[in-house]
């Protein structure tokens, strides 16, 4: 039975998210183990709508501000000298990784 590992990517930055997962398939392709994605998932829209005079004088006017946030799902077979090397990739601040086994 093979056990197989689930990376779930998060970042603001569309750029290093990208980085990342080219990096992980990478690797997969040197090792040569089977990998599924990077899968894009649904971008989360959080949007803040501020009033732009905060003394409450002049026209009713609003500000919004929005941050996206984009994941990606790859799905990778869990072989020790792969997972070795995909814990050592560098990873940017903006990224998020979480890492799951089954």
């Amino acid at each position: 039975m093979v056990r197989r590992a689930r990376i779930k990517l998060t970042s603001t930055d569309t750029k290093k998210l990208e980085m990342v997962c080219q990096e992980i398939r990478e690797i997969a392709r040197r090792m040569g183990v089977k990998m599924v994605g990077p899968i894009p998932l649904p971008t989360k829209r959080l949007v803040v709508p501020v009033r732009r005079t905060p003394c409450g004088d002049g026209s009713n006017t609003w500000d919004k501000y929005e941050m996206r946030i984009h994941k990606r799902l790859i799905e990778i077979d869990a072989r020790e000298r792969v997972m070795r090397n995909i814990m050592r990739i560098r990873v940017p601040s903006e990224v998020y990784i979480e890492m799951e086994i089954r």
